[in-house]
């Protein structure tokens, strides 16, 4: 296995289970509005590195383990390091657009760099096809990227739960953007798919344009 993804998973491990048996890690180091527009931008980086559970932390452990792979064999580990890191600084700072008058939003978890990852692999290898425990027939890796960015979305504008939908979102533009400047041959080889997933991403900009979200 690669050692950045090894290194990856280890540092989130070891930071998820530090903050598990110590709150004030957690505070000290989580995504926070207030604290972060105090001076404190390292919290950007530091929060993507913990989880608020064993569930939260092996789903996107497992998640980066399965999709981290395939980017690193279509580019390289170089390139799966900095799609990995700009996809997370991307999600943090979406989040700080779209909560920047929310002194008391909080967060925590490596979902945006992982989300960056997994739209990465799609984009690099359309044709993949995903396994989901409660549907027993393939899903074309595609359809699921696009319906999760959409259900991002609806998450966004709904605020009626506690995951970081935004985060989410920022992560998969920053990996989609990235992919394309790593290996731009996929604008000419993967014309209709790169167009196909811009379309979550637009529509996004759309609805914050008309005031809709």
């Amino acid at each position: 296995m690669s050692m950045i993804l090894l290194l990856l998973i280890g540092l989130n491990l070891l930071a998820s289970f530090k903050g598990f048996n110590d709150l004030s890690f957690i505070r000290n180091y989580q995504f926070h509005i207030g604290s972060i527009r105090a001076g404190e931008q390292y919290r950007m980086v530091t929060s993507g590195f913990l989880h608020a559970d064993i569930g939260h932390l092996f789903f996107n452990m497992f998640t980066l383990y399965m999709f981290g792979p395939v980017v690193i064999n279509y580019l390289n580990e170089f390139s799966f390091g900095l799609i990995y890191a700009g996809s997370l600084v991307f999600g943090s700072l979406l989040t700080l657009l779209f909560h920047k008058d929310d002194y008391h939003y909080s967060a925590i978890g490596a979902s945006g760099a992982v989300t960056g990852v997994l739209y990465s692999a799609i984009l690099l290898n359309p044709d993949m096809s995903l396994y989901l425990f409660f549907i027993p027939i393939p899903i074309p890796a595609y359809l699921f990227g696009i319906g999760y960015l959409l259900y991002s979305i609806y998450g966004m504008k709904a605020k009626n739960d506690n995951i970081g939908h935004t985060a989410h979102f920022g992560g998969a533009i920053g990996g989609y953007l990235l992919t394309l400047l790593k290996a731009p041959y996929l604008l000419t080889e993967h014309t209709f798919m790169v167009i196909l997933l811009a379309i979550p991403i637009l529509l996004l900009f759309v609805l914050v344009k008309t005031g809709k979200l």
